[in-house]
């Protein structure tokens, strides 16, 4: 592909390019890591630029303004009364935060519960809370007409047996695209207090939602449990700057903040170290709005494009139209049991789509064990180079024996 008729990536160390051999075969189409192959926000690009034209890029002071800032734009955007107060600003990205609040949570009172996490669900709470001396208990999705559903009364049980658990999730939803509802994010907040645990919303895509749904962010949602919920949040995702390993937290309970910032020091972390970090979330939540509304207009244009395609030429794949987001959710037994020469028998989707069209996905068990068998679409790429991956995954499928038919 070659960045076909927009972003190139090559040479850029670029993991999504890497994992999908973009660099060895040019032809390939990479689908697969969370980030956008759009350009980002150019105003936040020409201030970096500017900034590296300095000749020092020495030890900065946090700017007294970035917690007012951050509130205003949940304010502005989200409709949520924040306060600054309650604002944590970090040295590095959303998967590190997850781990420092983990940690944070079992130097408090309560014993140290399991995670506990939707399935499928993004992959990284799972990782982080075995190397942060937690099991994993995963609890299936309710899917019902259509859609995708937090089983919350599920986690209600979960938590009233294993005290101190911690409740993990993305919102939106990674791997679906789903806007969890404002109910349901509160009777999970409810859950996890009243088993004296924290709920932990990774809140990172959050600021594409499509039209017609609107996100509610936890801390807001929460209500009278907000002080057992924290908040993940960064401008990588939306702003195509994930690559700057910034990010912050929303600690309304000041004891568990306080825990926050010792464990950030005690591993030699400061706020201050997040030069060019800061300076996109400055430009970000200062002046990106409107681009933002640019963005979502054109990802949602390009999500119709691949859902009617493969909802055409694969029936019963498209789990659900996302919600929010760039990710598609794909199932692989849509697809039947064709398999490429050479392809081993028991591949999965990924496997398959790629070694048959060139087209790289992620392996939907990276998200659990709900998970396997399905593979996760990301779709932030030139509508040109889209289109083609979508005509190239329709044919393969149209050819595919024993995949579904449109009655099933």
């Amino acid at each position: 592909m070659r960045g076909g008729d927009g972003l190139d990536r090559t040479g850029t160390r670029s993991v999504k390019w890497l994992n999908a051999g973009v660099e060895q075969d040019p032809g390939r189409i990479p689908l697969g890591v969370a980030d956008m192959d759009l350009p980002g926000f150019p105003a936040l690009f020409a201030a970096l630029r500017e900034r590296l034209g300095h000749p020092a890029l020495g030890y900065s002071r946090v700017d007294p303004a970035a917690r007012e800032r951050v509130a205003r734009w949940y304010g502005r955007r989200h409709g949520a009364a924040v306060d600054p107060d309650w604002v944590v600003l970090l040295p590095f990205g959303p998967r590190t935060a997850v781990r420092v609040v983990l940690d944070a949570a079992a130097a408090g009172p309560a014993p140290r519960g399991p995670l506990l996490t939707p399935t499928p669900e993004y992959g990284g709470f799972a990782a982080v809370a075995g190397a942060a001396g937690r099991t994993v208990r995963e609890i299936p999705l309710d899917r019902t007409g259509g859609t995708y559903r937090l089983p919350v009364e599920e986690f209600a049980a979960a938590c009233r047996r294993q005290p101190g658990a911690v409740v993990a999730l993305s919102s939106p939803h990674n791997p679906t695209g789903r806007v969890w509802e404002a109910d349901e994010l509160h009777a999970l907040a409810a859950a996890a207090a009243g088993g004296d645990g924290v709920l932990i919303s990774d809140e990172v895509h959050c600021e594409i939602v499509h039209p017609g749904h609107r996100h509610v962010t936890a801390v807001r949602a929460a209500g009278e449990f907000a002080a057992s919920t924290v908040v993940v949040h960064s401008v990588g995702k939306a702003f195509n700057v994930s690559g700057l390993a910034d990010a912050f937290l929303l600690v309304p309970d000041p004891d568990l903040r306080r825990r926050v910032v010792a464990t950030l020091e005690g591993f030699g972390f400061f706020e201050g170290g997040r030069l060019l970090g800061a300076l996109a979330q400055e430009i970000a939540l200062e002046h990106g709005e409107p681009w933002l509304r640019s963005l979502t207009a054109g990802l949602t244009d390009r999500r119709d494009l691949i859902v009617t395609r493969l909802a055409d030429a694969v029936p019963g794949a498209v789990a659900c139209v996302p919600e929010a987001s760039f990710l598609l959710w794909l199932d692989g037994a849509a697809f039947g049991g064709a398999r490429p020469e050479g392809l081993a028998p028991d591949a999965g989707i990924r496997e398959v789509l790629l070694a048959a069209c060139g087209v790289e996905l992620t392996d939907g068990a990276a998200f659990g064990a709900a998970g396997r068998g399905w593979a996760r679409l990301n779709f932030a790429l030139p509508a040109p180079a889209l289109a083609e991956a979508a005509e190239r995954i329709a044919r393969f499928a149209e050819k595919a024996p024993g995949r579904r038919s449109a009655g099933r």
